[in-house]
Formats: C-alpha cells, sequence, structure tokens
C-alpha cells in the first residue's frame, strides 16, 4: 500500500505501540528515537524499518517520527508481511545506532502447535550478536511484560551468562538510567510510556532475581542499586498509583536476602571445619581460618575473606612469621603438594584456601628459596586405614551419608562459577570456591576408595572391602548420584587397586559383573557417549559428574569468538554455554527426598565419618602399599 505523509515531525508509530505494518522509504527520511536516549539514527530512500515487531509479535523497540515534508512509504500490513516472509525477505536484521550496528538478529524456523495439535514451521528473529547495553534494552522491550513463545530462553540464556560481558553495575546503571528517564512530550512520548518502561525495569530485576536466586545478593553493588531504586519507586508511586504493586513484590525481594551480615561464620576449609557445620553457599565475604607454613615447617594461623587476594596473605603472613626480605616482591606464596610438587600462585589470586589440592598445604618463602620447601611429615596420609569401622557400616548407609553431603556441596554451587572457571577466574577477580569443593569431594572419595583398600593388609578383609565399595557404588549410582559413582569406580580402577589380582580373583562372579558393567559407562569412547545416554534417562535430582559438564563448556569457549566485528557480543555463544548449563540446572529442580535406609545403625557416626575422610593423595606412596601387598611377580 502506498503512503505519503505532507508534515515533518508527524508520529509514525510510538515505542510500545502495537506492531501492525512493515515500511520501505520511497522518499524522504525518518529519525529513529529510543526512550531515554532520544535521536540514535536516521533512515533514508530504501531503508525499512518496522519488521522485528511483526516477526517477534512484540511492540515497537522505538518510535518513528518523520523528518521532512512530503515522506513516501510503501506500507506492508501483518498478514501481507507474514506470507512473503518465508521466501522473500532477509535472513537477517541489523539495528544501528548512531550509524554503528547495535544488534544483529538472524532468522530461524520455530515450529508453533497450531489449534489443532498439530506442528507448523513458523520463522522468528532470534538474537544472534549485539552490544551488551543494547542486549538488554532488547530484552525490556521485546520479553518483559509480553507473553512470548514457550520455549523462547533468551531470557535464561542472559541471565546465565551476563558475568562474561556486562558487569553488574553495568547492568544496574543501565537499568536506573531507563527508569530515571523522562518523556519528550514533542516526539509524542507520553506518561504511559513512562509508567511502561518503570513497570519493565522493575519485572526485569524480579526475573533476574527468580533465575538467579540467592546468588542475586552476591555482588554488594546490587544492594546498593536496590536500595536506590526503591527510594526512586516510593516517590514515583505517588505519581503513578499503578506502581503499587509493583512496589510490593519489589520490596518482597529486598526482605529475601534474608541472611543477617553477622550471622555469617568464620569456616574452615576442609579438613579443619567443624564437622557438625553443614556446607552452605561459600560466599566471598564469608572468613576463613588456614595455616601458612614456613620453609622449617613452623606456621602462623590467618583468619581473613575468602576473597583475599594472594598479594595481601603474602603482606600479613610475612609480618606475623617474622620473614623479611630486602625486596618486597620476593617473596612468595605457594602450595606445596604431598608429592613435593609447588604450585605458586600469582598475587591476584583469590580464595587460595578452598583451591588447595587433597593434602597440600600453603607455604611462604622467598622467591630464591622455593627449592628448600618440603612437604610436611602429616601430608603423606594416614599410615592405618579404617576397615575395623568400614566392617560395621552398611554399603547403602554409606552411599545414604555419602549423597546426603554430596547434594549439600552441589547445591552450593553457583552457576555462575562454572563460567570463571572455564574463561579464567583472574579475568573477572571472583571466587570459585563452591565449585573447588566439589570437585575436590570428587578427588577425595576417589582417593578414599584407594587408601582404604592398599592400608587393609589381610586379603580376606581386602576382599571384604573390595566387594563393600563395589556395592557402595551401586546404591550411590540408585541414589542418582553420579559424581560419587564415578568417583568410587575411578578409585577402584586405580592401578595401586587394579593390580592387587589375587584380591580380585576371590570377588563372587557376580559382582565381578557388576563392576564391569560400572566400567562400561565410564566409557569415554564417542564423547562419552554411554554416560550421557544414561543422564538422559534418570529423572532430578541427579548430582552431576561434573568434570564432563565443564568439559562441555570448555569446548564452547575454546571454539567460538566472545566478541566479534565492531565489539558485538557473540550471544549465540551465550546461547550455547547456557544450553550446557541448563543440564545443571534441570538436575537440581527437583528436592533430594531420600528415606533413611530401613534398619540403619550408626548414622550419625556414618555421616561424621564420610565428611571427614582422611587420605594418601600421593600415587607413589600407594603403588608402594600395593606392592608390598602383592609383590610384583618376576
Amino acid at each position: 500500500i502506498f503512503e505519503a505523509h505532507p508534515f515533518k515531525g508527524e508520529v509514525l508509530f510510538s515505542q510500545g505501540d502495537e506492531g501492525k505494518s512493515w515500511y520501505i522509504i520511497l522518499k524522504g527520511s525518518v529519525q529513529c528515537i529510543l526512550y531515554g536516549k532520544g535521536v540514535v539514527g536516521t533512515l533514508h530512500e530504501g531503508d525499512d524499518f518496522g519488521k522485528l515487531s511483526l516477526v517477534n509479535n512484540s511492540p515497537r523497540t522505538a518510535t518513528i517520527i518523520l523528518n521532512e515534508d512530503n515522506t513516501h512509504f510503501l506500507r506492508v500490513d501483518k498478514d501481507d508481511f507474514n506470507r512473503v516472509l518465508r521466501d522473500v525477505e532477509a535472513n537477517t536484521i541489523k539495528l544501528k545506532e548512531f550509524g554503528k550496528d547495535v544488534l544483529i538478529l538472524e532468522k530461524v524456523p520455530i515450529n508453533v502447535k497450531t489449534s489443532d495439535g498439530t506442528y507448523q514451521v513458523c520463522y522468528k528473529y532470534s538474537v544472534m550478536s549485539g552490544t551488551a547495553e543494547k542486549l538488554l534494552g532488547y530484552l525490556l522491550e521485546t520479553y518483559i511484560c509480553v507473553n512470548f513463545e514457550e520455549g523462547d530462553t533468551i531470557l535464561d540464556d542472559f541471565f546465565a551468562t551476563y558475568v562474561i560481558f556486562m558487569p553488574t553495575n553495568q547492568i544496574c546503571a543501565t537499568l536506573l538510567s531507563i527508569y530515571k528517564a523522562k518523556p519528550h512530550q514533542r516526539i509524542g512520548e507520553n506518561i504511559g510510556l513512562t509508567l511502561q518502561e518503570k513497570i519493565k525495569v522493575i519485572r526485569f530485576i524480579l526475573e533476574w532475581h527468580d533465575t538467579t536466586k540467592e546468588t542475586f545478593f552476591e555482588d554488594p553493588k546490587i544492594s546498593l542499586f536496590l536500595d536506590e531504586l526503591h527510594q526512586l519507586i516510593r516517590v514515583d508511586v505517588k505519581v503513578y498509583p499503578q506502581l503499587k504493586d509493583e512496589m510490593k513484590t519489589f520490596e518482597s525481594i529486598m526482605e529475601s536476602d534474608a541472611e543477617p551480615k553477622e550471622t555469617r561464620k568464620s569456616k574452615l576449609p576442609w579438613k579443619q571445619r567443624n564437622s557438625i557445620d553443614k556446607p552452605k553457599m561459600i560466599r566471598s565475604s564469608d572468613e576463613v581460618i588456614f595455616k601458612v607454613y614456613c620453609a622449617d615447617h613452623t606456621y602462623t594461623t590467618m583468619k581473613m575473606r575468602v576473597d583475599t587476594p594472594a598479594s595481601r596473605i603474602i603482606r600479613l603472613a610475612a609480618d606475623k612469621l617474622g620473614l623479611r626480605s630486602d625486596q618486597p616482591d620476593d617473596l612468595k606464596l605457594c602450595e606445596v603438594k604431598s608429592t613435593g610438587e609447588r604450585l605458586l600462585y600469582k598475587e591476584s589470586d583469590l580464595s587460595i584456601s578452598y583451591g588447595l589440592s587433597l593434602n597440600g598445604r600453603l607455604f611462604l618463602a622467598p622467591g630464591d628459596h622455593l627449592d628448600a620447601l618440603v612437604p610436611l611429615p602429616e601430608q603423606e596420609g594416614p599410615q592405618r586405614g579404617t576397615w575395623q569401622k568400614l566392617e560395621m557400616f552398611g554399603s547403602k548407609e554409606l552411599a545414604y551419608a555419602i549423597t546426603m553431603h554430596d547434594y549439600e556441596l552441589f547445591m552450593a554451587i553457583n552457576q555462575h562459577e562454572l563460567l570463571y572457571q572455564v574463561f579464567g577466574r583472574y579475568k573477572y577477580n571472583k571466587i570459585t570456591a563452591n565449585l573447588d569443593t566439589f570437585m575436590r569431594r570428587f578427588n577425595e572419595i576417589q582417593y578414599w576408595i584407594v587408601t582404604e583398600i592398599c592400608l587393609t593388609p589381610s586379603p580376606g578383609k581386602r576382599v571384604q572391602l573390595l566387594r563393600k565399595f563395589i556395592k557402595l557404588a551401586s546404591y550411590c549410582k540408585e541414589y542418582r548420584n553420579l559424581n560419587s559413582f564415578f568417583a568410587i569406580v575411578m578409585g577402584l580402577s586405580n592401578i595401586a587397586v587394579s593390580r592387587l589380582s589375587l584380591t580380585w580373583e576371590r570377588l563372587p562372579s557376580k559382582i565381578k559383573r557388576m563392576f564391569s558393567e560400572f566400567e562400561t559407562l565410564m566409557d569415554p569412547s564417542r564423547n562419552h557417549r554411554v554416560y550421557r545416554s544414561t543422564l538422559t534417562k534418570l529423572t532430578p535430582p541427579i548430582i552431576l559428574f561434573m568434570p564432563l559438564l565443564l568439559k562441555d563448556l570448555t569446548f564452547t569457549h575454546e571454539g567460538n569468538k566472545t566478541y566479534l566485528i565492531e565489539g558485538l557480543v557473540n550471544f549465540e555463544k551465550m546461547r550455547m554455554l547456557s544450553h550446557t548449563m541448563r543440564t545443571l540446572k534441570i538436575c537440581r529442580s527437583q528436592t533430594l527426598q531420600l528415606q533413611v535406609p530401613q534398619g540403619a545403625k550408626n548414622l550419625s557416626e556414618i555421616q561424621e565419618y564420610v565428611r571427614e575422610l582422611v587420605v594418601i593423595d600421593n600415587q607413589r606412596i600407594l603403588n608402594q602399599l600395593s606392592n608390598k601387598l602383592e609383590p610384583r611377580q618376576t
């Protein structure tokens, strides 16, 4: 349809209006205006606009105002547009501001359910890349206060990955800017649009909170932002009574940061932690107690925040230990493993005590004296096994206690920690203590299995223990605790255990077959196909085998650029990362409700035991112990 407009300054349509037509400029020009920003670009003859809201069935994302008298358009109404879209319309839409691309969308087919229950292919535009600020603005305009298609995950994708490309303070500043913006009467913006934009900001924050839950308040900047916004809403509610309900909901999330700061207790990493404490989410502001050793094995005990950088630990520990150096930068903080291996920390490293290996210890020494650092005797691990105690514990009771503890650690992981781990935590100055704790648990269970077998001198008792551990793996699998299941199987596959042929020979055939089946689940061929297939058949809650999830994220990260031409965020990469992370969300979507095993005895003792496992993590020592049990045959 040909359409002519005689006068400059006429508003063709306003931001927030329903999209009814697509326009192609035949003569003249128009200005594109965004609420709170003003004019962001001018479109001329041959340019088109308005198709995005038609395809995505969403409100107009900008106001269009005539820039010249006597402007002519070709107008295509929605029904006609949909008919030509499949065959004619371009595969990509590029939105520009000030002459630069700020958002690129690509046409993708989707299956839509019709009224008769069948599916038909329709097309919509999906975000491929954009500036961080425009991505946020697009979500506000297109997905907040709008009923979008079931299965569209763009909001989830944004909240799962924003830490990579948009710091919290930038999100908060952008939202505040939109909330505070005033309407321009000259260009047709009215009080209704202002109210609509304020509601969108508030509802976006509610979505943000609901999606990220307890991690929402991790960044102190959020609390300051909420306080400032709350004051603005309290003033605005007098002008806009419609904000009353929004304000109540907003206040409810402010109150949900329920845990008072003074109740946050000092925590001890791992072995030093009180065994009856249930591990909750470790926050960067928590205090942690740990030891720092000198070369002569004297030490000092430190109490510091989890996010304390290595540089500060070095400075304070040096003062307490009386270490002096002519050059302040010469003192180095490092981990000495039980094997004697030394790992140096960079001054910017955080959450150091939670990242130690099982029997690792922190040492401080001048850079030229690092070779003199040797492990403490206690780092070798236990001299005697606990097989006598394990005889009293049933396999099912052990599996129950291990699973309950693993579940607590698993639920404490902040999903963003996976991204910090994969992209490099040093880039974000963030801790990964909860993920480190869970990953450490895997190693702990694995080496506990090997340690106990190698410290059981009696062949008969060793066979009993082997049988108990295989049954333990079976119960962990039944409880959908894949983390400990794999840890146990890997422990039993360790060379120090697998070489004990005289012990394995005495196992009943049924138990041997069971273990062989478990080993096939660990088959890495065809990208761990057997494990992935098994995972799809389980119902939540499932305690994941985390190393494989991290491997998948790493593969996506290393195979795709984070930023494209002109610094646009590669949002397609964010979708792929979010899709992988959704596995974690699904596995944690239900609460674990295990029944206490019937006739369980010593349960409190078992629970304390599995929380305080003492292990040997030095493979050389384990091999020596194994060779003593069954000497090599020449």
